[in-house]
C-alpha cells in the first residue's frame, strides 16, 4: 500500500498532581480552548476537552504520525506552564504524572462527547478513582493500585 492511512480515536484522561482540585472554573474555561489548540498544532483533532477541578478528559483523534506518550506528555507540560503563567494562585500547579489512554472507536465518539460535557454531574455522585477504575477494568487493564495515584 503507498499510502499510510489511520483513525485512532482516543480518550484520554489524566489528573492533577495528588488530584488537588487547582482548575476552577474560570481555569477551565480558558484551558479547554487553549488545550484543543495545541492539539490541532499537533496534526491531531480535539473533539473534546472537559472534565472536573482535579481532572480533565480529551477526546482526540490522534494524528498518524504522533506516539500518544509523548504527545500528552508535552500537552501537560505545556499547559503547566500557561497556567502557572495566567494565573497567580496556579503558580504550583502540576499534572500527575501518568495518565489514561483508551481506544474508542468512531462510533462511539458521541457517547464520549456526551460523557465529557457531563462531567459535574457525573462528579457529583463518582470520584475521579471510582471513575479510573471503571476505564481500568472496562478495558482489561491490570495494574497496581500502588502506582496508579502517584
Amino acid at each position: 500500500m503507498a499510502q499510510s492511512l489511520s483513525q485512532n480515536i482516543i480518550h484520554i484522561v489524566f489528573s492533577t498532581k495528588n488530584r488537588r482540585p487547582l482548575l476552577s472554573d474560570q481555569a477551565r474555561t480558558r484551558l479547554y480552548p487553549y488545550i484543543a489548540n495545541i492539539i490541532r498544532e499537533k496534526g491531531s483533532e480535539c473533539y473534546r476537552a472537559g472534565g472536573v477541578a482535579d481532572h480533565i478528559h480529551l477526546a482526540v483523534r490522534l494524528s498518524k504520525n504522533v506516539a500518544h506518550s509523548k504527545f500528552i506528555g508535552e500537552i501537560k507540560v505545556s499547559t503547566s506552564m500557561w497556567l502557572k503563567e495566567i494565573s497567580p494562585e496556579l503558580e504550583t500547579f502540576g499534572w500527575q504524572d501518568g495518565y489514561g489512554a483508551f481506544s474508542v472507536g468512531k462510533k462511539d465518539l458521541d457517547a464520549l462527547i456526551s460523557y465529557i460535557d457531563k462531567q459535574e454531574e457525573h462528579h457529583r455522585k463518582t470520584t475521579f478513582q471510582e471513575e479510573f477504575r471503571k476505564f481500568l477494568d472496562q478495558y482489561g487493564i491490570e495494574y497496581d493500585e500502588r502506582y496508579v495515584w502517584g
